[in-house]
């Protein structure tokens, strides 16, 4: 079982910026391809952004292309999301997610079905 924990989530006015970590008490961390997704009340997760094992292959969704970055510390068996830019239409609950099983290190995945855990969610509000 992989526990994942986010933090770093609050209140931001639009044009702002927010970093998001997700510590994962996994100790093969490292061959998980790891993902975020956000969730407003009422619809589904989306996909957000998503990370290979190595760290070296990135998805972006188009809404947040060219100001979120995701990256990973395998070491540290973490993975952030850094916010840049922000705007009222970022608001949502962020989750970070892990799959569990391991093809190659390059691989990344974008839907909530290819992902076997996730974390409790951390609240992003970003006020206009």
């Amino acid at each position: 079982q992989v526990r994942l924990v986010e933090s770093g989530g609050g209140l931001v006015q639009a044009g702002g910026s927010l970093s998001l970590s997700c510590a994962a008490s996994a100790p093969t961390f490292f061959k998980y391809p790891m993902g975020w997704f956000r969730q407003t009340p009422g619809k589904e997760r989306d996909i957000v952004a998503a990370v290979s094992p190595s760290g070296g292959e990135t998805y972006y969704a188009d809404s947040v292309k060219g100001r979120f970055t995701i990256s990973r510390d395998n070491a540290k068996s973490t993975v952030y999301l850094q916010m840049n830019s922000l705007k009222p239409e970022d608001t949502a609950v962020y989750y970070c997610a892990a799959r569990g099983t391991y093809h190659s290190g390059s691989d990344y995945y974008t839907t909530v079905y290819e992902y076997d855990y996730w974390g409790q969610g951390t609240q992003v509000t970003v006020s206009s």
